[in-house]
């Protein structure tokens, strides 16, 4: 079976450049915002979900990616826009951030989206996420440092799912490989009922008569189907394809080692996905806890129903860039706390692009004192908080809301 850890992995290169991270797609208007000062590097302590996060000036984050087979629409901006805000903040007080967000390429929903149409599933992911990638770029998101793809990381699958065998955290039946995750469940703080809801509503099957707990996970699931054009690749147990929870937590582990600084994501996955990525990556390597802290980002609803894909209601990122600033787009998702659910109204963008036009013209303004730039900065360090930051900017202008700019990526 030691064949299998050997299998080699697609090589990724890392984003170079001496503003990788700081600067968006735009020109800046204000000269200066691009080097606030006032900071060593390497020493700026963020506050996130209320825990200090001192950083020995470097910081490793992993953000759950999309699942390429549809549109990108809002929720997805918020999770990244909040994500690339963390990024540059660090990065302008000099701390290394290296960043790797995942393309989750296999999936049974994109398998599905690319049969019906009629299109090899690496191909239709590829195009997907090229509209996805032209949306970021549009919103001023930065390139990850890493962004694996799920169908290149079988192998690291496979040696995960092997070594939680051999531990005795995982078991085989008829071709799959489980992980017993009862103590997950018990531990994400939800009542049973709930839990179980979730897991079925994101594709865990409680109901599968091959567990031996509802809570338990597929790391690898068989594939009796041997059709030329069915997705699956040969593994120790049989043909198969890897666990959602699996691949994940393979491609964190192979780009960080066993612990992280930041899991970042949507609010929508803390369970199961990052729970169960995170049980995963314990038990695999022993050490505790997987990540440092979470930044679980605010569930974006439309009409008061979360906005997703799989019911249609969504807002989509390439409609609003083609009425409104992409900054005023930032703003909208920012202006908030990063945990908070809110409901997209369209005059609430409108007044985003309002709130741009005073932070713009403030930042207009003479020059303001190095406390306030260094207030703007501790308001961000403080769980990102941008509402205050915000209010320190407009009043004092100056450097203070071009500096503020600058690290909401604004200009």
């Amino acid at each position: 079976m030691g064949e299998w850890i050997g299998i080699v992995e697609e090589v990724i290169e890392p984003v170079t450049g001496e503003d990788a991270g700081l600067a968006g797609p735009a020109m800046h208007p204000f000269p200066g915002a691009r080097a606030p000062t006032g900071f060593t590097p390497g020493t700026l302590t963020v506050t996130l979900d209320g825990s200090l996060l001192p950083l020995p000036g470097r910081a490793r984050i992993y953000a759950c990616g999309i699942t390429p087979y549809d549109v990108t629409h809002l929720g997805h901006a918020a999770t990244f826009v909040w994500v690339d805000t963390l990024a540059r903040i660090l990065r302008s007080a000099g701390t290394e951030v290296v960043l790797c967000r995942n393309v989750t390429d296999v999936d049974d929903v994109l398998l599905e989206a690319a049969s019906r149409a009629g299109s090899p599933y690496d191909r239709f992911a590829a195009i997907q996420q090229f509209y996805f990638d032209r949306d970021m770029a549009a919103l001023g998101v930065a390139e990850p440092t890493l962004q694996p793809r799920a169908h290149t990381f079988i192998g690291q699958v496979i040696a995960l799912a092997t070594g939680l065998l051999a531990r005795g955290d995982a078991y085989q039946r008829d071709g799959s490989v489980y992980f017993s995750g009862a103590a997950t469940a018990g531990q994400s703080g939800l009542d049973p009922e709930t839990a179980l809801r979730s897991s079925a509503e994101y594709g865990d099957r409680p109901d599968d008569p091959a567990k031996e707990n509802p809570f338990d996970v597929v790391m690898w699931q068989a594939v009796r189907d041997t059709s030329a054009d069915v997705v699956a690749w040969p593994s120790p147990w049989g043909p198969g394809r890897p666990g959602w929870h699996a691949e994940c937590a393979a491609m964190a582990l192979h780009a960080f080692g066993p612990a992280i600084d930041v899991h970042a994501g949507g609010a929508d996955l803390s369970f199961p996905h990052h729970a169960y990525q995170a049980a995963l990556s314990e038990r695999f390597s022993g050490v505790t806890p997987f990540a440092r802290a979470r930044l679980e980002v605010g569930i974006v609803t439309l009409d008061g129903a979360k906005m997703a894909k799989s019911t249609g209601n969504l807002v989509l990122v390439s409609d609003l860039l083609t009425r409104y600033p992409a900054a005023a787009v930032r703003l909208l998702i920012l202006d908030r706390a990063w945990a908070e659910t809110w409901d997209y109204q369209p005059a609430d963008l409108a007044a985003a692009a309002g709130r741009l036009e005073v932070l713009q013209a403030a930042a207009g303004r003479p020059d303001s004192s190095a406390a306030a730039v260094d207030a703007v900065r501790a308001a961000l360090a403080d769980d990102l908080d941008v509402p205050s930051a915000m209010a320190i900017a407009e009043e004092s202008g100056g450097q203070a809301a071009r500096v503020l700019g600058t690290l909401l990526g604004l200009w």
